[in-house]
This record gives C-alpha cells, sequence and structure tokens, in this order.
C-alpha cells in the first residue's frame, strides 16, 4: 500500500471569510477535507463567521488526479450538523510545480505557476504556487458553492516520502 504513495499533501486549513449564518446571528463552523477514502476534519470554531482554524491536515497522495473535496459545516449540539458550502480543488498543477527539477533552484518567493480562476473550478481568485524556503507552496481561495456566501482560504505544501517515486524521479 506504501510503495503507491508519492508524498504527503499537507494542507493548513488558515479561515473563512463570510460564512453563511446557521445559528440565530452566526454559526459554528468547521471544515472536512477528503481525498480519496481519506477524511480529515478542523476543530469546531464558536460563533463566528469569518473563523480562522489555521490548522494543518496531512494526507498520502497516490494519484494526484484525484481531487481534494471540502466542505463546510455549522455544529450543532441537538440536531444534525448544518451544511455550510462545499467546493474542490485540483491537485495535480501544484505537483507537477512540485515533480519540477529545482536544483538551481529560483530564489524564494519566486513564482513556478499560476492557477486561474474559472467557472469550472472553485477558485475565487488566481492561485499561485510558490516556493517558500525552498519548498513548493501554493495559496489557494475556494469560492464555496451550493450555499448563498463564503470562500475558505488554504495553503498547499508538499512532504516528500524517502521512498516515494517523486523524490526519485529528480
Amino acid at each position: 500500500m506504501l510503495d503507491r504513495v508519492l508524498g504527503l499533501l499537507r494542507i493548513r486549513v488558515v479561515r473563512g471569510v463570510n460564512l453563511a449564518v446557521r445559528d440565530v446571528r452566526s454559526s459554528d463552523p468547521y471544515v472536512v477535507l477528503r481525498l480519496g477514502k481519506q477524511k480529515l476534519k478542523t476543530q469546531v470554531i464558536k460563533k463566528t463567521v469569518n473563523p480562522e482554524w489555521d490548522e494543518e491536515l496531512t494526507f498520502s497522495v497516490e494519484d494526484p488526479s484525484v481531487p481534494v473535496k471540502l466542505e463546510v459545516y455549522d455544529k450543532d449540539t441537538f440536531s444534525s450538523d448544518d451544511p455550510m458550502g462545499d467546493a474542490e480543488f485540483d491537485i495535480q498543477p501544484f505537483f507537477e510545480a512540485v515533480k519540477m527539477d529545482l536544483r538551481d533552484a529560483p530564489p524564494d518567493g519566486s513564482v513556478l505557476r499560476k492557477q486561474a480562476s474559472t467557472r469550472v473550478n472553485c477558485l475565487a481568485e488566481e492561485s499561485t504556487i510558490y516556493l517558500l524556503n525552498g519548498k513548493v507552496v501554493q495559496d489557494i481561495v475556494l469560492r464555496l458553492r451550493n450555499v448563498e456566501c463564503g470562500e475558505i482560504e488554504l495553503q498547499l505544501r508538499w512532504v516528500d516520502l524517502p521512498s516515494s517515486k517523486s523524490s526519485q524521479a529528480k
């Protein structure tokens, strides 16, 4: 099983912006991320529509063509949690940037590629893949679907495994 893992995708769930109100005047939001059969979630942040999670969730990646799915929920004590929108994003462009030969690495902050916001994807704005401390990083702002408002800010980082195929490809 582990020999098929290309590496680890570390997703920092930074914050939510202008999320939907699902309780009387606010919400108690949390985020669920899925990649294939893997499912991870953030902690619940009480009574806010602008939560600051700043939480890192790590997935093992076997197939970079599989998108990451994201769902936001409002935590309810006495009833089922209310959905507050969803989104998904493609990690293929990020993975391709990770695989680039960076031995003659450009300086920190150098933009490796950009991912445009389109009608088809959930990007709220152009997403930049760049170098930070010699590592490939992508900042993403997702516009939530199936809800009246809300965006989620994420940051992606890649962690090579010692025996992973992506590190051998270099």
